[in-house]
């Protein structure tokens, strides 16, 4: 028998007021998510908010499709809707997981899946601009971020760049120990972004079901006009929204007038 989470002790319902009852149950459920609402916890069905408000079922689906699309809650197909967990804004820039995780206040860590020298298949050699069959390094990881997976990431760099590196652990920042053993800053690089399906394979690792929507990224990263590393990542889209800033060329943004006037 389905009974309704103790405490549950949302806000109840005016019934004299002008506000509409979809609108007041909206917020109440706002209010009782942000002080007793742990992000992946279930709440209560249309059926029992619906008997706990006095409201009709419509009434229910209303408030709650409204916080559906604020992101507040998350509908999963076949199993109910839950407290939303708050997705990191993915910013592309050349900076380590490692680095992006811990300005975010997250503890990473990863999982070594592979770390080492095989020659460049025909995809690898031609991102990279080598021969086919040339020595590259191969780093495969599991990244995690607060223990729950993240994505999964694959870097190749040419094998003469990074000579001695698999004579050592792998990395747990992998940019930092190409700055600060090899010299290689990263400087400039270009991500082509896309939508995909996870694989068996990938779904097994980031924790979701086959052919749940990811993110692939395919990052070419230089030092100078060097490439250094191609990187093919798969982002869980349930974890991560793009965030991309624009700007007319020719017009300054409100952040370099900011930076001037602080300066």
């Amino acid at each position: 028998m389905e009974i309704l989470p103790r405490p549950f002790d949302a806000q109840p319902l005016d019934g004299t007021s002008t506000v509409p009852k979809h609108v007041q149950l909206r917020e109440s459920l706002r209010s009782y998510i942000v002080r007793s609402g742990e992000p992946g916890a279930a709440i209560p069905s249309e059926r029992l908010l619906g008997e706990y408000f006095g409201v009709a079922r419509m009434t229910v689906r209303q408030a709650v499709d409204c916080l559906v699309a604020e992101e507040v809650l998350e509908r999963v197909v076949g199993l109910g809707t839950f407290v939303a967990r708050a997705k990191v804004d993915l910013h592309m820039k050349m900076t380590s997981y490692t680095e992006e995780m811990i300005r975010r206040g997250m503890v990473p860590d990863a999982r070594v899946l592979s770390f080492e020298q095989q020659g460049a298949s025909p995809l690898v050699a031609r991102e990279l601009q080598i021969e086919i069959g040339q020595p590259v390094v191969r780093f495969r990881r599991q990244l995690l971020a607060d223990g729950e997976p993240m994505s999964v990431d694959e870097n190749f760099i040419p094998a003469h760049r990074v000579v001695g590196i698999l004579d050592d652990p792998p990395p747990t920042s992998l940019y930092s120990v190409l700055s600060e053993k090899y010299g290689l800053v990263m400087e400039w690089g270009e991500d082509t972004i896309e939508a995909t399906a996870a694989s068996p394979s990938i779904a097994r690792l980031l924790n979701v079901e086959m052919n749940a929507p990811l993110l692939k990224i395919q990052r070419h990263a230089y030092v100078a006009r060097a490439m250094i590393d191609y990187s093919v990542s798969y982002y869980r889209a349930d974890r991560y929204k793009l965030w991309v800033p624009l700007q007319r060329p020719g017009v300054r943004s409100p952040r370099a007038y900011s930076s001037k006037r602080l300066g």
